[in-house]
């Protein structure tokens, strides 16, 4: 399978990109010579990441017929301070709501993290990767 996708230049530092029929913009602040349209590229790659090992949460849930309120994930990056800029390290914070066991949301978490997210896979490689787990506002490490 192969994926491509197109971006157009438009202006300042805006690309607008085609992902599979879907436009983003990517722009950057003022400071950076754009016009803050849209997202700077690389808090794209957490928000990458937040919705591939969403979905696998989600799925592995719903197939163990684990009922939820609500999944939310926090996923803070840590830029160094030297160029090229990249993330060092990365931790995602899952937020469950509801009546929803910590051992089955762990084990959606590891399928995730450990087999399924191609996302964290390719990361896990160049990035220290780290998550917890929270349910109804209780933190779990």
């Amino acid at each position: 399978m192969k994926h491509t996708i197109n971006a157009e230049y438009k202006s300042g530092m805006r690309f607008d990109i085609d992902v599979l029929g879907h436009k983003i913009i990517v722009d950057a602040k003022p400071e950076g010579g754009g016009n803050n349209e849209g997202p700077s590229p690389k808090p794209l790659m957490l928000a990458a990441l937040a919705g591939c090992t969403g979905m696998d949460v989600v799925f592995m849930l719903k197939k163990m017929r684990v009922p939820f309120d609500s999944i939310s994930l926090k996923i803070d990056g840590e830029l160094n301070e030297e160029h090229p800029k990249k993330y060092t390290k990365m931790h995602i914070t899952y937020q469950f709501k509801g009546n929803v066991p910590y051992d089955k949301a762990e084990n959606a978490v590891k399928l995730s993290v450990e087999k399924y997210c191609g996302v964290y896979a390719v990361y896990k490689e160049a990035v220290e990767m780290s998550y917890s787990i929270e349910i109804n506002g209780i933190m779990k490490q």
